[in-house]
């Protein structure tokens, strides 16, 4: 199929460039009509010539009258003198015709300066051609209608009416004419009537005079629409073409370095592009990740239990027959741990993304929790204690994330506690400006490994001391809570206590927090 003409354009392939192109032509067209029409200067001119031709009209008519009558107390016209006043003060591009006071014509500038009157001839006529129509019979109608016309304007002026109009004469010309009537005392003697066809060629000259200026216009036009084409136009249509790119698989992410480079809103939608599509690469890898780690978690206390249950019919004894149930009922909490906390992790993204961040004091919340750790504490199990060092600490967050977070990680310090040990939570004041509000949880643990510091972050990881029971932790609590504190712009580690000797005597979690 053939493509449209304008396709092969440098801006037809775009839909924006082709309207950025339309648009500028548009604008360029209506400014270019607007001036070759010109009905301002057009009537600006014709009435300044109405003007300039009344008052001279008048000032010849004073003339005439005063230098060109004769008798007293009738005066009449002069004639031959009035012909020769006209013929000394009329300038060429003028006509005057004098008119008695019936009307008649008594003097015509163009025969009293002897002026020749030009007319084109019609083109020769090739040998065979039919000669032209004749056009006698138009031409005699233009002749009497514009006779018909200037017989009244001179009624008027006779009348005692100064008249400025415009109106064609014989030669179909648009003219400016005006008829004055010549006055002795209060006596009509007749009528001067002054007239001049130049202004059309005057419009006309302006107009041409104007071309240069539309063909710049015009230039200045295709180039700004070709350089917004290239510009704009064509950097999106890279971006989308990118873009499906990385859509159809075909591409990681969007990388176009001279676009990413601009300072303007094109480079900054093109960074904006790359880091989004990294970003989205990035979390489904995270999720190929999380799912191959859930699988192979599950798949754990799964070959446990099909292996205690596939020995099962194979043992005699009673109390061997009770320690594989022990194990399957241990591997089914296991199973069931797991599940939940694989469930509150996938959901994570969304509640984040849903649960609205308002103004929420920390240490109010601190406070709630540790309450109700204290009212549900059982024998041997490690005292939750609050100590508040900042007297408000006020963030822009999420009540129920960031409780969770708080919970798992008190939960995972009392794990590592001793019998009627105890975890302490400090709400104080971060030495870094940029995250100001700091907690603090202590524990009198065995600590944790200076190799795993970081690692005890990472999902379904577990070091649990031995007497732990088994199943109880699936390795997901510290990786939620990073993920929720990260989400909330804030910063969480790990640290081992010490004591003077730089034996390890517990574990130390801090949670950094930006205030509002």
């Amino acid at each position: 199929m053939t493509k449209p003409w304008f396709k092969k354009l440098p801006f037809g392939q775009s839909r924006l460039g082709r309207l950025i192109f339309g648009l500028n032509i548009i604008g360029l067209l209506v400014l270019v009509i607007g001036a070759l029409v010109l009905n301002e200067l057009r009537q600006g001119l014709i009435t300044a010539q109405k003007e300039s031709l009344t008052a001279q009209a008048l000032q010849m008519s004073e003339v005439i009258a005063q230098a060109a009558t004769t008798g007293v107390p009738e005066p009449s016209l002069d004639a031959h003198y009035a012909s020769q006043l006209l013929a000394r003060f009329i300038p060429a591009e003028q006509r005057a015709r004098l008119y008695d006071e019936q009307g008649n014509p008594i003097v015509d500038s163009t025969l009293v300066m002897d002026m020749v009157e030009v007319t084109e001839l019609p083109p020769a006529r090739k040998p065979g051609e039919a000669p032209p129509k004749d056009k006698s019979a138009a031409q005699a109608d233009m002749r009497a209608a514009a006779e018909k016309e200037l017989r009244q304007e001179v009624m008027m002026a006779l009348a005692g009416a100064e008249v400025a109009t415009v109106r064609r004469n014989d030669r179909g010309v648009k003219v400016v004419s005006v008829s004055v009537p010549l006055r002795r005392v209060k006596q009509v003697l007749g009528v001067l009537t002054i007239e001049r066809d130049d202004f059309e060629s005057i419009v006309q000259a302006q107009r041409l005079a104007m071309v240069p200026f539309i063909l710049v216009a015009l230039g200045v036009t295709l180039f700004s629409s070709l350089l917004l084409n290239f510009l704009v136009s064509r950097p999106i249509q890279r971006l989308s073409a990118a873009a499906d790119s990385v859509r159809a698989g075909h591409t990681r992410a969007i990388s176009l370095p001279d676009l990413e480079a601009r300072k303007d809103e094109i480079g900054t939608l093109a960074r904006s592009l790359e880091s989004m599509t990294d970003t989205l690469w990035r979390r489904m890898e995270e999720i190929d990740r999380f799912a191959a780690d859930v699988s192979h978690e599950i798949k754990n206390p799964l070959t446990s239990i099909r292996s205690a249950l596939e020995t099962l019919d194979l043992v005699k004894d009673d109390k061997a027959k009770e320690r594989l149930l022990a194990v399957v009922n241990q591997d089914v909490r296991r199973l069931d741990r797991l599940i939940t906390d694989i469930s509150n992790a996938s959901r994570l993204d969304a509640e984040l993304s849903r649960d609205t961040p308002r103004r929420l004091e920390v240490g109010v919340l601190l406070e709630d929790i540790v309450s109700l750790y204290r009212q549900g504490q059982k024998p041997g199990e490690a005292q939750v204690m609050f100590v508040r060092e900042r007297a408000q600490a006020m963030v822009n967050g999420r009540e129920g994330p960031l409780g969770q977070v708080f919970r798992n990680v008190i939960d995972n310090a009392r794990s590592f506690s001793p019998q009627n040990g105890e975890v302490r939570v400090t709400l104080t004041t971060n030495s870094d400006q940029a995250l100001p509000v700091l907690i603090r949880f202590e524990d009198d643990g065995p600590g944790i490994p200076d190799d795993n510091l970081e690692t005890i972050f990472q999902r379904f990881y577990t070091s649990r001391p031995k007497g732990t029971s088994f199943g109880r932790n699936s390795g997901l609590g510290l990786s939620i809570s990073r993920q929720i504190v990260e989400a909330h712009y804030g910063r969480i580690w790990a640290e081992n206590r010490t004591d003077g000797d730089g034996k390890v005597v517990g574990a130390r979690f801090h949670i950094a927090l930006p205030t509002l």
